[in-house]
């Protein structure tokens, strides 16, 4: 044999390398490849020694760039030459290494495979309809861990010890469940029982799921322990089930997410792009908010207030078999609601005892099993979105880029978490605590912002301790400990308190960083800008530099210099009565027309709401608990509450969603919004920050929607009318600053971002305007990316900060 050409290295490899099939699929490859060596995990990351000719290093290089096993993620590979080792002829596998730190991305909980399925649908196979299939393709990782490494003593399946034939394939290297840590069959593995609200397991027959399945299609409502909690299910077909479930649940008009048996099934109910196929078939399966179709035939209380459906299909083997026999209980599409097992403003519910105790009001029957759920996470919410400019996202590597369509997460979580946000260069460690609603968290390490699942709003003490459960966690499997922690400008949030907390308990400084801010800083960093851009901050309510209430804002943002001011913001809407006025949009809509001179004899009020007018009238005109907001939300709510759509709302968002929903698409005009400069003014007891700003002159577009409505013209009109004004009046005004400032980069962000009309719209205005539009593409645009936000703020400060030193 020439030894010429025979050379030896070594591989370090980083990212989403551990758990997830790699050291088998190492170990196969080299063996194809007829390479010698071994493989092992290391802090630093995955090790390979090869030594071979250079003909077959090439073939194992190739095979490393292009056949990577489904889970698997390479972030950097660092290769140095070795000297032969003689006599060397077997390629093996070696025991992990321990040791401080590590360069090893965790998985995230993915859907079960095609394998996996294949196996449980085989009545042959001993897995067949096992609710707890899985191998290292597939199954749950960052629910079941405690800490790193990822390896079956340190995760909930550490109590269930392998039967022999589970031994045999979790010690094989050439078997896809080698070292799968969750694996598990029938004889030794977790199981499933049902029982009723008291805790008494219900008598049958028939196996837990397929009782289940029974008694749902019988119209009763269950908890279901998945695979991050609890679900709320019952049969979606069933308008009587729906409407008990909303009102046990108190949650009465909010969407509920459903699931279906597979794809087929899903495109009876919705109209499903090539990306919603995507979503719905891959590794994370999320609810896909998709059109409803003309055959939809659901319940009409699963979704009132649109005219989209949350979808999803069994992305775990307990799913698949509940659906399975759910299926065959019921017509085509056979649907289940599949909603949060908790109550209001609660975390999901993860523990058996602790969802009879806290479900036990909303559930006949609740299916529990014996794994246990170490970390809580809801599901993530995402739509399609048309894509408009497919190359920006495929330089990102965003989720399912280049179909024609991006990705907008509504809420991300499961499938998704804790994969990082990459940034584009390194930096210290920095917590960031997140915003008051729609809370996450986000820690950094090095050139990575892991920004954690959602949290939930932060006004419940069970929720404070979900956010330090996740925050410790996070700490842990990252070994990392945050320099600084930056919280939100508003003294009042308890994210705030918790910052402060932390500092003082743990020594680590504290900064704040302004909520609009944030959002724009975070939509930057995704998109790896560098410098100087203009952004639209587009939300509910933020406080502001100026103690004000912010929420509809064009900002300079420099993420090098920290430097950022505001430059535009929306006409000044009151809100009487405070946070009554976001409850009862009516309040918003009266303020508004009586501000503007205009006869809000002509704003229909139900008669239970009349009587509060005049009390409004007297608040506006002392100007009591009247603050002034230049909120792009509340423009929303006034305008749909004026058109009579939506007085009183029930959940975020609703009388946006409504007033959405009602376009006429057939309507061509828009109407007027100027652009104008005007001087500082006193808001109250406080003065404008800016003693110059450009204003976005919203109250016109309230004004011309207000005349209309008066003159008989149609709802469906005068909201698009109202939605198109209101992106060109954005337009305009981005226009106008970049030429002033010579910046053409424009981050979008805020909640508002998530109306399909302006994530698709708005974009292509700036581009006819010779702008660039940055958009999120791996957070959500609401508050859930501000923790991003304000961690990639503190990093840069602390550099900053360090080099003025």
């Amino acid at each position: 044999m020439d030894e010429s050409n025979f050379s030896r290295r070594i591989l370090t490899v980083t990212g989403q390398v551990q758990g997830v099939g790699f050291r088998p699929f190492i170990y196969k490859t080299a063996l194809k490849c007829k390479l010698s060596g071994n493989v092992r995990n290391s802090p630093e990351g995955v090790l390979i020694e090869i030594q071979g000719s250079s003909k077959n290093h090439a073939s194992f290089d190739s095979a490393l760039e292009n056949d990577l096993p489904r889970l698997a993620k390479i972030v950097s590979l660092k290769k140095e030459d070795l000297n032969l080792l003689e006599g060397e002829s077997e390629f093996c596998i070696l025991s992990s290494t321990a040791g401080e730190g590590h360069c090893v991305l965790i998985s995230p909980d993915v859907a079960t495979c095609p394998d996996c399925f294949d196996d449980m649908s085989n009545p042959d196979n001993r897995r067949y309809e096992y609710p707890f299939t899985n191998c290292t393709n597939c199954g749950p990782r960052y629910t079941i861990t405690r800490s790193i490494p990822y390896d079956r003593p340190v995760t909930s399946m550490s109590c269930f010890p392998l039967c022999e034939a589970c031994s045999k394939e979790y010690t094989n290297p050439l078997d896809r469940r080698f070292h799968a840590q969750p694996n598990a069959c029938a004889e030794c593995g977790p199981e499933v029982w049902l029982t009723d609200n008291k805790g008494t397991k219900v008598p049958g027959k028939k196996n837990a799921l397929h009782k289940l399945a029974q008694l749902l299609a019988e119209g009763k409502i269950a908890a279901v322990k998945g695979l991050g909690g609890f679900h709320l299910v019952c049969d979606a077909s069933n308008p009587i089930a729906v409407k008990t479930l909303r009102e046990r649940k108190n949650r009465p008009d909010k969407p509920l997410a459903v699931m279906v048996h597979d794809i087929a099934e899903a495109g009876k109910i919705a109209d499903l792009s090539a990306n919603d196929h995507e979503l719905l078939e891959g590794l994370q399966r999320p609810i896909v908010l998709a059109p409803k179709s003309k055959s939809y035939s659901l319940a009409p209380d699963i979704a009132p207030d649109t005219s989209f459906i949350g979808l999803m299909v069994p992305y775990t083997p307990l799913h698949q078999v509940l659906i399975k026999y759910f299926s065959k209980l019921k017509s085509s599409p056979a649907a289940l609601v599949m909603t949060s097992g908790n109550m209001s403003s609660d975390p999901i519910c993860i523990g058996n005892r602790e969802a009879l105790k806290l479900l036990a009001g909303i559930a006949d029957i609740f299916l529990f099993h014996n794994r246990d759920i170490l970390i809580r996470v809801d599901d993530s919410v995402t739509r399609s979105v048309p894509e408009f400019d497919e190359t920006g996202a495929e330089k990102l590597d965003a989720p399912s880029a280049g179909t024609g369509f991006r990705t907008l997460f509504m809420r991300r979580a499961r499938g998704y978490t804790p994969s990082p946000v990459f940034l584009n260069k390194e930096g210290p460690c920095v917590l960031g605590t997140g915003p008051e609603l729609k809370n996450t968290l986000c820690i950094t390490k090095g050139d990575q912002a892991f920004s954690s699942q959602h949290i939930g709003d932060m006004q419940t003490l069970e929720t404070v301790d979900f956010w330090k459960e996740i925050k410790d966690h996070l700490q842990n499997i990252l070994q990392v400990k945050p320099e600084l922690i930056v919280h939100d400008l508003h003294p009042d949030y308890l994210s705030t308190e918790l910052a402060s907390e932390i500092g003082l308990a743990e020594k680590i400084p504290t900064t704040a960083l302004q909520h609009h801010y944030a959002h724009i800083y975070a939509v930057l960093a995704e998109n790896k800008h560098s410098g100087p851009a203009l952004g639209l901050a587009l939300d509910g309510t933020g406080l502001g530099e100026d103690r004000t209430i912010w929420g509809g804002e064009c900002l300079l943002v420099d993420n090098e210099k920290l430097d950022h001011k505001r430059l535009a913001r929306f006409t000044h809407l009151r809100l009487p009565g405070g946070e009554a006025a976001v409850r009862e949009p009516w309040r918003i809509a009266w303020a508004a027309a009586r501000d503007l001179g205009l006869d809000t004899g002509l704003i229909l009020l139900p008669e239970n709401l009349k009587a509060g007018a005049n009390m409004l009238n007297q608040m506006l005109d002392k100007n009591i608990n009247s603050p002034s907001t230049s909120s792009c939300g509340r423009l929303f709510d006034a305008v749909s509450a004026m058109l009579g759509l939506c007085e009183t709302i029930t959940y975020e968002g609703q009388a946006a969603i409504i007033l959405e929903k009602i376009q006429d698409f057939e309507e061509l005009g828009k109407y007027c919004c100027p652009i104008k400069k005007t001087p500082g003014e006193l808001l109250g007891e406080h003065e404008e920050y800016d003693p110059e700003i450009v204003e976005i002159c919203t109250g016109e577009l309230f004004k011309q929607a207000f005349n209309d409505h008066a003159s008989g013209v149609s709802a469906g009109i005068i909201s698009r009318k109202f939605h198109a004004g209101l992106i060109s009046g954005l337009a305009d005004c981005a226009e106008l600053i970049a030429k002033e400032t010579a910046i053409t980069s424009v981050g979008l962000s805020g909640g508002v971002m998530q109306n399909l009309t302006l994530a698709v719209e708005l974009p292509i205005e700036l581009q006819k305007r010779g702008l660039k539009p940055l958009v999120h593409r791996f957070l959500p645009p609401n508050d859930g990316c501000i923790s991003l936000g304000q961690a990639v703020y503190g990093q840069r400060k602390l550099e900053l900060s360090e080099r003025s030193s």
